[in-house]
């Protein structure tokens, strides 16, 4: 369906802004926003904070951090998609649609999720410390709002792959949940670390595994084979397709098995066993097993809670803290029999067939996703 210039309106005539304070301090969830626009968990210490100046933002509204300054050419803006109510920052911005039979709220932030809404925040954003895209620049945004059968049937469709996405990521996470289950019950469950079993010892990180700093061209590589922190997800959640490829410069060039970690702040947990080649971003550390030591035992052992608590403990800076590598490489751990090796690879071999299998359909499906965002123009 093609779109007529009377199609295209200015966002003002169909949002309003909401300032609603948690006086009675009844709500306590407490989020943040990112540029991938999604909320977040809130880390801010609010301790001794006076939380009745914070704002309640409701079931689709949304909220947006006018400065654009320091985040990577995003801005960040997300919409609250269920019910439970929540309180952001005084200095976020809350909005609505003032009448959703005119313009969908789910519609709506396909826009916000387009690279050329990034790039046009950027542009019209405007100050010398810090760089504010303000609510006047919001409101004089231009956008094509097609009849609202035609948004309905833009957000279906958006959504019904959304949903398949949502439906594998359970999968993989029951699937990788069974594959730990059988790696802790081989490997830790009952293993005296004083009497080992023939064959086995401990040893460290070092001995089994070295940092890949092999470099390629990014200009080279397509943007969904890029990692960097950004698009690192925090829990051992894997990654999501990037938009923010530079350019210029170079990257670490990863294969298929390799183990990416986040360097900055270890305590986010972003960790990814590679499932195509690609380049990575020089704050993310490529971690490669030696020799026919398993990948697969090596990124379970990188995976779990205590190697993050240690590289925690052995990390540099306050604000914004790194893993120091050398003390990474001297991590602890046992390292297994070759035959006990074997057999655990041939068991987890159907589970991580059928994982790559979910994580590649849904690699499609973000990639799809990302198309039909590019039918509103």
């Amino acid at each position: 369906m093609e779109l007529n210039k009377t199609d295209y309106k200015r966002l003002g005539d169909y949002i309003r802004e909401v300032d609603v304070r948690n006086r009675d301090l009844k709500v306590t969830k407490l989020l943040g926003v990112s540029v991938s626009k999604e909320f977040m968990s809130s880390i801010a210490n609010t301790i001794g904070t006076d939380m009745s100046t914070y704002k309640i933002v409701k079931y689709k509204q949304f909220v947006y951090i006018a400065d654009t300054s320091r985040r990577g050419d995003k801005i960040a803006i997300a919409l609250l998609t269920n019910n439970e109510n929540a309180i952001v920052s005084q200095a976020y911005t809350v909005f609505e649609v003032i009448d959703d039979n005119r313009l969908l709220p789910e519609y709506l932030m396909m826009w916000f999720r387009r690279p050329e809404f990034d790039r046009y925040a950027r542009f019209h954003s405007h100050g010398s410390a810090r760089e504010i895209f303000d609510w006047d620049e919001m409101c004089d945004v231009i956008l094509p709002i097609p009849p609202i059968e035609r948004q309905r049937e833009i957000v279906s469709e958006y959504e019904t792959l959304s949903r398949r996405i949502e439906l594998n990521n359970k999968i993989i996470s029951r699937l990788e949940e069974t594959a730990q289950t059988l790696y802790r019950k081989m490997f830790v469950d009952g293993i005296d670390k004083e009497n080992l079993p023939d064959g086995w010892r401990m040893g460290t990180l070092g001995e089994i595994s070295q940092y890949i700093n092999e470099k390629i061209y990014l200009k080279e590589i397509d943007e969904s084979l890029y990692i960097s922190t950004e698009n690192m997800l925090k829990d051992k959640k894997g990654i999501t397709v990037s938009t923010n490829k530079p350019n210029n410069g170079k990257g670490i060039k990863f294969q298929i098995n390799d183990i990416l970690i986040s360097n900055i702040r270890p305590y986010f947990k972003k960790i990814w066993k590679a499932t195509f080649n690609g380049a990575a971003s020089n704050d993310v550390l490529c971690i490669r097993s030696k020799n026919t030591f398993s990948p697969s035992i090596l990124y379970y052992v990188l995976e779990n809670d205590t190697f993050f608590e240690y590289v925690i403990a052995g990390s540099n800076g306050v604000k914004m803290p790194r893993g120091d590598k050398n003390w990474i490489m001297k991590y602890p751990l046992l390292i297994p029999s070759q035959q006990f090796t074997e057999i655990f690879n041939q068991k987890i071999i159907i589970i991580h067939k059928f994982i790559i299998k979910c994580k590649q359909e849904n690699h499609i499906l973000t990639e799809l996703k990302f198309l039909i965002t590019k039918k509103i123009k």
